[in-house]
């Protein structure tokens, strides 16, 4: 009898794993699967791409003289991830301002990277609507444009700084890293205001979801290369020109 009576709990504790085992499988291509920890891994990815990405944009703009084809190219093929980035935080926006459970148990950003939210949108959509509005325009739009494109960059640079410097510990969640790594980081962030304390400790196991979010994030890899690829003829028009004006560059 006692002998049943443990194997029971094992069956019962088995067939509740298989279950979830076969659930997950399920919902591994679902976009919106795995809840709030699917939702960080996928902005979580995607901002370790535009780290990548804007990076070269930086090297292009450091030589533009030598890499402005380059520099046209790269900032066009970064508006897909962009989009993508954009629309994995605001769908955290949008859940926990509905009063979704999980959401609103994980809770909202820290309070300064709120404030920094609207103000990074907002800069960004700048600095890609001018840069596109130069590159269709032509060489002729210098001027007020130019210099919009300059200042909301630059802009755009230190607080992308302080968002990255903020978010630091959520980055180091999906990484291999140290323990006493992760806890620096942490207590560093919670010293400083409205910055909040420590981040939560990763989920164990596979998080559903990973094939609908690497989808994603080719679909906006490639979305971003495609749109690069059919502005190429325009570039002809800075290019060419470049040598008239190398000492006014896009940025």
């Amino acid at each position: 009898m006692d002998s049943q009576a443990h194997r029971r709990p094992n069956h019962a504790g088995a067939h509740v794993r298989a279950e979830r085992a076969r659930t997950a499988g399920r919902d591994q291509g679902r976009l919106t699967a795995g809840g709030t920890e699917g939702n960080e891994r996928l902005t979580v990815v995607t901002g370790w791409l535009l780290v990548v990405v804007l990076a070269a944009v930086g090297v292009t703009i450091v030589f533009i003289g030598r890499l402005l084809w380059w520099h046209l190219f790269v900032g066009l093929a970064v508006i897909g991830p962009v989009l993508l980035k954009v629309a994995s935080t605001g769908y955290r926006f949008m859940r926990y301002y509905t009063a979704d459970p999980p959401y609103r148990q994980k809770g909202p950003p820290p309070p300064a990277l709120r404030m920094l939210g609207p103000v990074l949108v907002c800069l960004t959509a700048i600095v890609l609507a001018t840069g596109v509005a130069l590159l269709m325009i032509g060489p002729s739009s210098r001027g007020t444009l130019l210099l919009a494109h300059k200042v909301s960059f630059i802009c755009w640079v230190a607080v992308t700084a302080v968002h990255i410097a903020g978010h630091l510990p959520e980055l180091v969640r999906f990484n291999r890293v140290s323990r006493r790594t992760r806890a620096e980081l942490n207590e560093l962030r919670s010293l400083v205001p409205g910055f909040g304390g420590a981040a939560e400790a990763p989920v164990a196991g596979p998080v559903p979801g990973s094939g609908g979010r690497w989808l994603s994030v080719s679909a906006a890899v490639v979305f971003g290369l495609v749109l690069a690829a059919v502005f190429v003829p325009d570039f002809a028009a800075w290019t060419t020109a470049q040598p008239l004006f190398h000492h006014h560059h896009l940025h």
